[in-house]
């Protein structure tokens, strides 16, 4: 497998070298051969390149079977125009890879339900999945732009049967490896869009008998994730509410460190942590590197297709955390076992090795 690696800013580069240190040592074992490069994105892109996403990473990533990326952002170009910031490197990127289905899993681990900021008889037993459609509606809807002397901004949200059509197949295909269940989230009682999504999904529907349907507007979703979300097993939504909804559900877990991201639909996956650069604390071996990890464990699953090594990166990060280990993000008052990022790197690959090296035998036996 060829893996372009795109560090980018912030706690970035500090999270990526864990988790690529995890990935390839995890790979090794069941013998899956990868070749690495790493290139830039964001914020060192423009400092060194001109450019957030530089022509040299674009010819990389599409060149690649999968895409690892750390996080993209800095403060110090916050006053150029949104098109040239670091973070209009990360659309460039999606574009550029055509995966339009942003999966984001949200779990109630044990170790960390205290750390939850729903009570734990809410939280306990969540285990959902989040599938977002990445490259339509708002966020790439034309027209858009200002009227003269910017009195005013347009954007357009606009929704093909085609784009709804494929990215239901995943949630519906995804449902059925899991608990059987599509949420489908929008706001058909308003826009026409939603309308268009509601009716094509619930076409798509019966083409999976075995998986059961419901359909929720936008805001009763929200209100539902916060006051029951053991309810959800796979949500389904376009890209502005999905951007939302699973910000919100990434801050379930305590920590937006925890949580992984995989971007697929297209032959290259693109896979990322949730949380975004934290320029505050980058250079300090602070940041969490678990959903940073996690993504690495995504990638192995959809891009290597190997789910035993998924889930001994999986299963290792819920061992260390039940061990008591923490990073500062989910320390609380008493935390004995504070560790920084490469200890907590370690911990992790350690243990990952560990359970591929018996997954491996126990296969053999």
């Amino acid at each position: 497998m060829k893996i372009t690696i795109l560090p980018g800013d912030g706690i970035g580069p500090e999270v990526t070298n864990e988790a690529i240190t995890v990935l390839t040592e995890v790979a090794s074992a069941f013998a899956i051969d990868i070749e690495t490069q790493e290139h830039l994105i964001g914020g060192i892109a423009i400092r060194e390149k001109g450019s957030p996403f530089p022509e040299e990473t674009r010819n990389a990533c599409v060149a690649s079977d999968a895409v690892f990326l750390g996080a993209v952002g800095t403060p110090e170009y916050d006053h150029l125009p949104p098109e040239q910031r670091p973070e209009a490197g990360l659309l460039q990127l999606r574009k550029a890879l055509g995966g339009f289905a942003n999966l984001r899993p949200s779990k109630a681990i044990p170790a960390l339900i205290d750390s939850s900021p729903l009570r734990s008889e809410i939280f306990a037993g969540t285990d959902l999945l989040i599938v977002r459609e990445l490259l339509g509606g708002l966020y790439f809807g034309e027209p858009r732009g200002f009227e003269e002397g910017r009195s005013a901004g347009y954007n357009t949200m606009r929704y093909s049967v085609e784009e709804v059509e494929r990215v239901a197949r995943v949630a519906f295909d995804s449902a059925r490896g899991r608990s059987k269940k599509v949420t489908s989230v929008d706001k058909a009682n308003v826009l026409e869009t939603s309308q268009v999504w509601r009716e094509t999904v619930t076409r798509v529907a019966g083409e999976y008998p075995d998986v059961q349907l419901e359909h929720l507007f936008v805001d009763a979703c929200a209100m539902h994730l916060v006051t029951a979300p053991t309810q959800f097993d796979v949500i389904l939504t376009e890209n502005l509410f999905g951007d939302i909804l699973s910000d919100e559900a990434a801050v379930l877990t305590g920590s937006l460190g925890m949580l992984a991201s995989a971007t697929i639909g297209s032959e290259i996956g693109l896979f990322e942590p949730v949380h975004g650069s934290a320029p505050q604390i980058a250079g300090q071996n602070l940041a969490n590197p678990l959903g940073t990890i996690a993504s690495a464990a995504m990638l192995l699953r959809y891009s290597a297709k190997n789910q035993a090594a998924a889930l001994a990166i999986e299963d290792a990060i819920e061992s260390v955390l039940e061990e008591g280990y923490r990073t500062a993000d989910l320390a609380s008052e008493g935390t004995e076992k504070l560790v920084s990022t490469s200890e907590m790197g370690r911990l992790v690959r350690e243990r990952a090795v560990a359970n591929a090296k018996g997954k491996i035998a126990s296969h053999a036996a």
